[in-house]
């Protein structure tokens, strides 16, 4: 197991970079028509372009990244801790640049590690691909391209508990209650996301659902490997 203390555990919320898709440039409205033709070619609904926006957020080329929560555990056992922090705001490219400068300085020196769940089909490539279109430094952590398996130190929770299958999806909230990982009630899960931003413009509620996921994807970590969890008292939010 790696060195739990050398591991960060992260989390994405992202949105539609528009509210709605009467909103769009023409430009882009013809662009993610032409997207939303292949997402709808084998649909029994009668579904249109701007029906689905709502997807637009899971995509890179057309969605934006509003928070970005992180974890670091620190001790052992049942004195272990963990420390929560944010980036966050309508400002993408802020809030990236904020990131990458911690996550810089953090995986300066000794071997270092993130952790996502489903992080290797989203988290990591949605993150590099919107540092990308805003022109930020992408952290050598991040840059895989032509590394070899043994040098990509990226952990993905879903893909540990695949245990090699390939034609399956287990949500983390699934994988927490399966695990006995006890959590707290959802305010909001991943599908209202968008509506609580673009409607609510609550961005609070957002970061706070995230910081959540960080949390249970950090205990699930620990549960995956046979360590202690943390007590919630010993869980810190910044």
């Amino acid at each position: 197991m790696t060195a739990i203390g050398n591991i960060l555990f992260l989390d994405i919320e992202t949105v539609s970079q528009y509210a709605t898709y009467a909103e769009l440039p023409e430009v882009w409205k013809d662009l993610w028509s032409k997207k939303a033709e292949g997402l709808l070619r084998n649909s029994k609904e009668l579904l249109t372009a701007d029906l689905i926006y709502d997807k637009a957020a899971i995509y890179a080329e057309f969605g934006k990244i509003i928070c970005i929560s992180c974890g670091i555990i620190q001790g052992e056992g049942e004195n272990r801790s963990m420390t929560i922090k944010s980036f966050f705001g309508d400002d993408e490219r802020t809030l990236l640049k904020e990131f990458c400068d911690m996550l810089t300085k953090w995986s300066a020196g000794i071997q270092k590690y993130l952790c996502a769940h489903n992080g290797k089909e989203f988290d990591f490539p949605y993150l590099c691909r919107r540092m990308m279109i805003n022109n930020e430094c992408i952290p050598s952590l991040l840059m895989i391209s032509g590394k070899k398996p043994w040098e990509v130190n990226l952990i993905d929770t879903m893909e540990m508990w695949k245990f090699g299958d390939y034609k399956t999806y287990t949500s983390l909230h699934l994988l927490s209650h399966v695990l006995g990982i006890p959590t707290s009630k959802d305010d909001i899960d991943g599908s209202m996301v968008g509506s609580v931003y673009w409607k609510d413009h609550d961005l609070a509620r957002i970061v706070h659902y995230c910081q959540k996921d960080v949390i249970t994807m950090a205990q699930v970590y620990l549960r995956m490997n046979r360590e202690p969890l943390i007590a919630s008292q010993n869980i810190e939010l910044k």
